[in-house]
């Protein structure tokens, strides 16, 4: 917790030991260890679970990170993928309000980011941070309202890895009148059976790094301190595509 607080002092969480070096790191590709072929079929094992159905506790709050979405009022999308190619993710989020006993919360504006199979994030690039410029497109991003359910739904492909970080998805949750409420990460299963190791062995559909060098989620600085109520649910095969789903905790 020492380590991670000090970094989120330094607005650095997530970025691992050394700012500059871990997008440009990103673009180097490792050899998948395991041939696509063999796993297009193969369902994830490794689930994890979708956070809140035990606990009434706000989740908790991460970093936005160093790309986070520069107009998302702007991106309002359920389908977010734009020109990324990859395995197919559906996201499924459902927001629930703490200060109503964790009753479904409608009305909630949710948006999501992340990055693309090869560890690259849209509107960003160019420099140190992120030697690929994507300065001008607008992937990976996109904002959802809440339903009745306090459910939110989004079309994408599944990320990549760079770097000093597992696996992950950044969340931004507001009221519906616009105030924020909580900025948060979801991080994913992993395993021998998970999604993680399985989407990274398919060189096929382009993810080409593997496992070598990936930080898991007990070494990221954000996950490292606790990840059950972060940990989403991930079911499906790399031939079928995945379904990620989990629930986030604000107080509302």
């Amino acid at each position: 917790m020492e380590r991670k607080d000090f970094l989120k002092g330094l607005g650095l969480v997530g970025l691992g030991s050394l700012a500059v070096p871990i997008i440009n790191a990103c673009n180097s590709d490792d050899d998948a260890s395991t041939d696509s072929s063999a796993t297009d079929t193969t369902e994830a094992t490794d689930t994890g679970s979708s956070s809140g159905s035990s606990t009434c506790s706000v989740t908790p709050s991460e970093t936005a990170g160093p790309f986070p979405t520069k107009s998302p009022s702007s991106l309002v999308k359920s389908d977010i993928t734009s020109d990324r190619t990859g395995i197919p993710l559906t996201i499924n989020i459902t927001i629930q309000n703490k200060n109503a006993s964790c009753a479904a919360l409608a009305g909630a504006i949710v948006d999501i980011w992340h990055c693309d199979k090869d560890g690259y994030y849209s509107e960003y690039g160019g420099t140190g941070m992120q030697s690929a410029d994507f300065t001008s497109v607008h992937f990976l991003r996109g904002r959802q309202t809440t339903n009745a359910n306090g459910l939110v739904n989004f079309t994408s492909i599944f990320p990549g890895w760079y770097s000093g970080r597992a696996t992950h998805i950044h969340v931004h949750i507001y009221n519906s009148s616009g105030t924020s409420l909580l900025v948060t990460q979801i991080a994913f299963p992993e395993g021998s059976g998970s999604a993680v190791v399985l989407v990274n062995a398919s060189t096929a559909n382009g993810y080409t790094k593997g496992m070598s060098g990936y930080t898991y989620n007990a070494n990221d600085n954000v996950f490292s301190d606790g990840v059950s109520a972060e940990l989403s649910t991930v079911t499906g095969s790399v031939a079928a595509g995945f379904v990620l789903t989990h629930t986030i905790n604000v107080a509302g």
